[in-house]
């Protein structure tokens, strides 16, 4: 079996995955496999994949399942690849790519995760982000999102990966379970990465990776319906599922203050009653999901946490 499996979720990527695919061709690393989970595409780019590309393993679901199922099914065919990388379908990555991410992730066992610098494909002078954090408002954010190239280019820790383009140690998934899907979309990653902060592992960004993102591929544009209403609804349950309730207790102001602001920021956008009806879609989806279970054993990882998410408030703020 291969040191890394990269598995790219599809939905409709008949713009972007053939270019996605040709760049992984291109790599400086040979020791990798590549695995497409079709979300049931109705664009013929599924056909594309199958007629141009036929070492790629392919798999096609029977419905539009979302990112975390399409992800979970490529990483219960991949349990034999020490890594995984996940990969969005509207990317390029540069040649070296797969090797530096293999590169940085093998550097410490407790590294679960490394995010990728993400440049914006059609404004190559800006990030589209140096891994993500994630702050007691609420609200999680990428590092340097569309700021001038240049800020961001040291290996550091970061909060999670974004899993447009990161490495994962695929043994942990067995430790700390694999995607959430009732996230569906959006802040699955931060939640899958907050887990491992909890149980102590790093997730880090590295900046030698670099990968070409269009950003809302599929879905069209930066803010939608779709969009704001299923992040909205997320942010929620990433709160309800990894905070302790006395963590929720202390961090309640600052949740309240950041959902205001984003409440007054998506009126002016023109999407208030999408963000506010994901907010209430949020409270119904918390009565669903499970909570992860408190154990004194990572009390420590907590109190880092915490301090964390009162640092990242203030980045946030000061950009």
């Amino acid at each position: 079996m291969p040191k890394v499996s990269v598995i790219i979720p599809n939905y409709n990527g008949i713009k972007y995955i053939e270019d996605c695919l040709n760049s992984l061709n291109n790599q400086t690393f040979d020791d990798f496999d590549i695995w497409v989970i079709d979300n049931a595409s109705t664009d013929g780019s599924d056909e594309v994949v199958v007629a141009k590309f036929p070492l790629v393993k392919f798999v096609r679901l029977s419905d539009n399942f979302g990112f975390s199922r399409a992800v979970n099914e490529g990483l219960k065919r991949t349990r034999d690849s020490e890594y995984v990388i996940l990969l969005n379908a509207d990317t390029k990555a540069e040649p070296e790519f797969v090797e530096k991410l293999y590169e940085a992730i093998s550097k410490d066992d407790k590294i679960f995760s490394v995010s990728s610098k993400m440049i914006q494909m059609f404004a190559p002078d800006k990030y589209d982000g140096a891994g993500d954090l994630y702050c007691c408002l609420g609200w999680a954010y990428a590092r340097g999102k569309d700021k001038k190239i240049g800020r961001y280019e040291k290996e550091c820790n970061i909060f999670s990966s974004c899993g447009g383009a990161a490495i994962y140690r695929r043994a942990l998934f067995e430790e700390i379970g694999y995607f959430d899907e009732l996230h569906f979309a959006y802040l699955e990653d931060v939640d899958i990465g907050y887990r491992a902060r909890i149980m102590g592992y790093k997730n880090k960004y590295t900046p030698e990776a670099i990968v070409y993102h269009a950003g809302s591929g599929i879905t069209g544009s930066r803010y939608n319906s779709f969009k704001v209403r299923i992040a909205a609804r997320n942010s929620w349950y990433v709160i309800f599922k990894n905070m302790p309730t006395l963590q929720i207790i202390i961090n309640l102001p600052f949740i309240l203050a950041g959902f205001f602001i984003k409440s007054l920021f998506f009126m002016f956008k023109g999407y208030g009653r999408e963000y506010l009806s994901g907010m209430k879609r949020g409270y119904l989806m918390c009565t669903q999901g499970k909570k992860y279970p408190f154990s004194k054993e990572f009390l420590g990882n907590y109190v880092r946490i915490q301090l964390e998410l009162w640092l990242n408030m203030f980045r946030r703020i000061v950009g």
